[in-house]
C-alpha cells in the first residue's frame, strides 16, 4: 500500500510540476528514472520499422513507428521478478494509454498476440497509444502453473499483482518521458486478459478509466474444474470421446433445428439459449456408423451442454457450452484436457506430479481449489459501484461459440452485477456484448472482428453509450458477413428483407 501510494503521488506529481513537452525526458534519459522497487534495463528510442517478437516463429514481422521502449523488472516481494515492457510514440501520441493483457497462464509479453489475445503492444502503438505489457512475473509458454509450486508471491504475482504495479509503473514513466501523464488509461485484454480486466475493475477501480473484457476467464477456479471434468466426462466408456465427424453430425443437427429461430437461416445461432435440441435424437439404434452417436457419445455431449455440477446435490460448479459450439470440442475432449487447467489441479492445487485428469473429484478438488484461491485468483466480487462511480466504463464481450470459457459464465456474472447495483446503475457504465458463430476471443463462423475500444472511448469521452458494435467475418481478405452485436439481453433481429450478410437487416431488439 505505501508503495502503490508513491507510485500515485509520482504520477500526479509528474501531470500537476511538469505539465508538458518543456519538462520531458529523452528516452535514454529514463534508464536512470528512479521508481520504488523497479530496475529500467533498457531505455531505447527505436527508429520505425519492423519488428520482430522475441522467440517467436517469423511470420511477417510487424511494422512499428518510432517510439521509445522501456523495459522494466519490477520486484514488490522478495520473489518478484515481473518483466515489463512500456512503448511511447516518438510523434503524434494520443495522450492516452493502453495496457494489454495475457492468455492462460501468461509468461510472456504481449508485443504481438495469436487469435486467442486480439489485442496486443504492437496494435495499440500503431493507434498512438502509449501502450504497456507484463510477462505476470514469469517464463512460460501459457500452459502450465509449475512456476507456482512453492513460489506463493509468483501466484500472487500472476493473480493480480503484476498487472497492477505494471500499471503504475507505466503511468510513471510515460509522466517522465512525456513531461505529463496520460489523460485517460485503458485496459484491453481476452481471456486472462479478461480476467485481469475485471480483477482491476473489481481491486484497483482508480487504475483505469475504461476497461475492454473479452471472454474473461474471471471464476478461475471452477472454470479449471469445468474443462477438467469436461475431458473426464468425454471419456466415460471409452472410446467415449467424439471424434471430429460426430461433432459435425451434431453440430449440423443442432443448427439445422435451431438456426431458423432469429428469422433467418443463416448457418449462425443468434441466441442459443432459445434451442432446446434433444441429442437424445442422434442416438444409434444399434451399431456405432456415421450418422448416430453412441450411448457414451450422448452423455458426453449432454454433459459438454450441462456444464459440471457436484456429485450430490446436482448444484453447477461452471456452465457448459452452448448449442453451437460443437466444432470447437475437438481439442476439449481430446485425449488429454486442456494443459493450462490440468496443471492447475496437478501442480498448483494438489502438488501431485503423479495425478491427472482421470482422478478429478468434483466435490473435493474444488473445495480444496476454493479453500487456496478463490480470494485469490476469482474477480467475480459483482460490486463495481468504486469503478463506475470515478466514471469507470466496461465492455464486456464473449463469443456464443467459444469452445475454451463457457460464454454462460459472462452471462452470469453479467446478471450478478445487475443484482448487486441495479439495472439502472449497470446500464450507464457496463454492457456486455455476446457474439453470434464466435469462439473463443475471435475465430468461428460468425461475424467475429469489431472495435470494442473505439466504442469503449466514444463512451468514456463522449459519453455515447454504445446501442450496437458492428461485427464482420472476413473470408480470403474480404468481408463476406456483417452482423450488430446487441448488449445483453438485446439480440439482433432479422427485419424480414435484405440480405442476412448485411448488418443493416438487423435491429438490437429486447427478447
Amino acid at each position: 500500500m505505501k508503495a502503490t501510494m508513491v507510485f500515485a503521488m509520482m504520477v500526479v506529481g509528474a501531470v500537476a510540476v511538469t505539465p508538458g513537452s518543456a519538462s520531458a525526458a529523452s528516452c535514454e534519459s529514463l534508464r536512470t528514472l528512479g521508481l520504488p522497487h523497479t530496475a529500467i534495463a533498457t531505455a531505447t528510442l527505436v527508429p520505425a520499422g519492423p519488428f520482430q517478437a522475441p522467440g517467436t516463429p517469423a511470420p511477417a514481422p510487424v511494422m512499428l513507428p518510432e517510439h521509445c521502449r522501456v523495459a522494466a523488472t519490477l520486484t514488490p516481494s522478495s520473489d518478484s521478478r515481473i518483466e515489463m515492457e512500456v512503448w511511447m510514440p516518438a510523434d503524434n501520441w494520443n495522450g492516452k494509454f493502453e495496457a494489454v493483457g495475457n492468455g492462460g497462464w501468461a509468461g510472456v509479453i504481449t508485443y504481438v498476440g495469436p487469435q486467442a489475445i486480439p489485442r496486443n503492444m504492437a496494435f495499440a502503438l500503431a493507434e498512438g497509444y502509449a501502450t504497456a505489457s507484463t510477462d505476470t512475473g514469469h517464463v512460460n509458454d501459457g500452459t502450465q502453473g509449475r512456476f507456482a509450486v512453492g513460489h506463493p508471491e509468483k501466484l500472487t504475482d500472476f493473480a493480480y499483482r503484476a498487472v497492477h504495479e505494471m500499471t503504475l509503473a507505466s503511468k510513471a514513466i510515460i509522466a517522465a518521458f512525456y513531461g505529463t501523464g496520460p489523460r485517460l488509461s485503458y485496459w484491453n485484454g481476452c481471456s486472462t486478459g479478461g480476467r485481469q480486466a475485471l480483477i482491476e475493475a473489481q481491486r484497483f477501480p482508480e487504475d483505469f478509466d475504461g476497461i475492454v473484457a473479452g471472454a474473461p476467464a474471471n471464476f478461475w477456479t471452477h472454470l479449471t474444474a469445468g474443462i477438467v471434468a469436461a475431458a473426464q466426462a468425454t471419456h466415460q466408456g471409452q472410446p467415449g470421446n467424439v471424434p471430429m465427424d460426430k461433432l459435425r453430425l451434431l453440430h449440423d443437427s443442432v443448427v439445422r433445428a435451431c438456426d431458423a429461430l432469429d428469422g433467418v437461416r443463416d448457418g449462425l445461432l443468434q441466441d442459443p439459449t432459445r434451442c432446446s435440441f434433444d441429442v437424445k435424437q442422434l442416438a444409434c439404434k444399434g451399431s456405432d456408423i456415421a450418422s448416430c452417436l453412441t450411448p457414451a457419445q450422448v452423455a458426453a455431449a449432454q454433459d459438454m451442454y450441462g456444464g459440471t455440477k457436484r456429485s450430490q446435490s446436482q448444484e453447477q460448479v461452471y456452465p457448459g457450452l452452448a448449442f453451437g459450439s460443437e466444432l470447437g470440442w475437438d481439442p476439449v475432449n481430446g485425449l488429454q484436457p486442456l494443459p493450462i487447467a490440468e496443471s492447475y489441479f496437478k501442480d498448483v492445487v494438489l502438488q501431485d506430479s503423479s495425478w491427472d485428469y482421470t482422478r478429478f473429484n468434483v466435490d473435493s478438488d474444488v473445495a480444496k481449489a476454493d479453500a487456496a484461491h478463490a480470494a485469490l485468483m476469482n474477480a467475480t466480487d459483482p460490486n463495481l459501484r468504486p469503478f463506475f462511480a470515478r466514471g469507470g466504463k466496461l465492455i464486456q464481450y464473449h463469443g456464443w461459440n467459444d469452445q475454451q470459457i463457457s460464454p454462460f459464465n459472462s452471462v452470469n456474472y453479467y446478471k450478478s452485477v445487475e443484482a448487486k447495483l441495479g439495472r439502472d446503475e449497470v446500464g450507464k457504465s457496463y454492457r456486455l456484448f455476446m457474439a453470434p458463430g464466435m469462439m473463443h476471443c475471435g475465430g468461428g463462423d460468425g461475424p467475429n472482428q469489431f472495435n470494442a475500444m473505439a466504442a469503449l472511448e466514444r463512451w468514456r469521452e463522449a459519453n455515447v453509450a454504445p446501442t450496437q458494435i458492428l461485427a464482420t467475418h472476413v473470408a480470403n481478405g474480404a468481408v463476406d458477413n456483417a452482423r450488430p452485436l446487441c448488449p445483453y439481453p438485446q439480440v439482433a433481429v432479422y427485419n424480414g428483407a435484405g440480405s442476412a450478410k448485411d448488418a443493416a437487416s438487423f435491429t438490437c431488439k429486447a427478447p
